[in-house]
């Protein structure tokens, strides 16, 4: 006993050296981001990055928070449309794998392959524009924002996957309790599936939160701007006022010295601080998530 404690103590030892580096190789570029948002634009220039910052400066967040209303109309939409888009999608992926996993669907392997080439070829950008404005008439709409995000090829084949581990017995004595398809799928198939939709819910949400380029196209309206493409207007109406010999030579002098490093790592704490909170309360269920079916029975 004390030979294979004193023989798996250099391995313990290894193994926590190595997951320590790895924790430092992920938290060093946060802090390393933290750190340039309260430098100052001269300290940047003069010194460049460290992990302490040379000048202080809280210059960068004045600016991002320089119009409280309209980053809290921002936050206000992307939590909208994360939380909706989310909800929905999950709902509407589940149902969509849910008969894919069934062996007994006279359609499996149709839908399958339906499903597996959208992953590969898709109609492009300039008939996708045409159906969500010309057709669908969601132009400055928050459908707009939460429609294309629904369902993703990707994540359908993940949740099959997981939905395929399920025994089909529990299935069958449902059926034999007198248990119709809805039912089962609702009070006994959702609730097996919590670690893959936990799994999944994180991956869509941080997907419709970073969402910024479909807002880009439809979104016209500043009420229903959402937080990233709030952000990118900022830093680009800036470089515009700074650089662009049409802008005024007040904005110019103005924004001469704007601090365009700082602001973009300033933008980038606004931006992810709150999923940043969240990922701790799903992160057993991710773990739970994605190792599923790595174990044969």
């Amino acid at each position: 006993m004390n030979m294979n404690t004193a023989r798996s103590a250099p391995s313990n030892f290894g193994i926590n050296v190595f997951f320590i580096i790895v924790c430092l190789m992920i938290a060093l570029p946060f802090l390393l981001v933290i750190s340039i948002s309260l430098t100052s634009e001269d300290a940047l220039s003069q010194f460049g990055y460290n992990l302490l910052p040379k000048a202080w400066s809280f210059e960068a967040y004045r600016i991002v928070f320089e119009k409280p209303t309209t980053l809290l109309r921002g936050y206000g939409v992307t939590i909208l449309i994360t939380v909706i888009g989310t909800l929905l999608s999950l709902l509407l992926t589940a149902m969509m794998a849910y008969p894919l996993s069934r062996r007994d669907f006279r359609y499996n392997r149709q839908l399958t392959f339906f499903v597996f080439f959208t992953m590969l070829f898709n109609g492009g950008l300039i008939p996708f524009y045409i159906l969500m404005t010309q057709y669908l008439h969601l132009k400055n709409t928050l459908a707009a924002l939460i429609i294309p995000g629904l369902l993703s090829p990707f994540n359908i084949m993940i949740m099959k996957g997981f939905l395929d581990k399920i025994s089909k017995e529990i299935i069958e004595s449902a059926k034999v309790d007198g248990a119709r398809e809805f039912r089962i799928f609702f009070q006994i198939i959702l609730p097996l599936s919590t670690p893959a939709l936990a799994t999944l819910g994180l991956l869509i949400s941080f997907g419709y939160w970073n969402e910024w380029f479909n807002a880009l196209l439809f979104i016209d309206n500043d009420k229903f701007i959402p937080l990233q493409l709030l952000l990118v207007r900022i830093l680009s109406q800036a470089d515009f006022l700074a650089n662009s010999p049409m802008a005024e030579v007040s904005d110019k002098l103005k924004y001469a010295s704007f601090p365009t490093l700082s602001v973009r790592m300033a933008m980038a704490i606004v931006a992810s601080g709150p999923m940043l909170l969240i990922f701790p309360f799903f992160q057993k269920y991710f773990v739970k998530g994605i190792t599923v079916g790595s174990l044969k029975e």
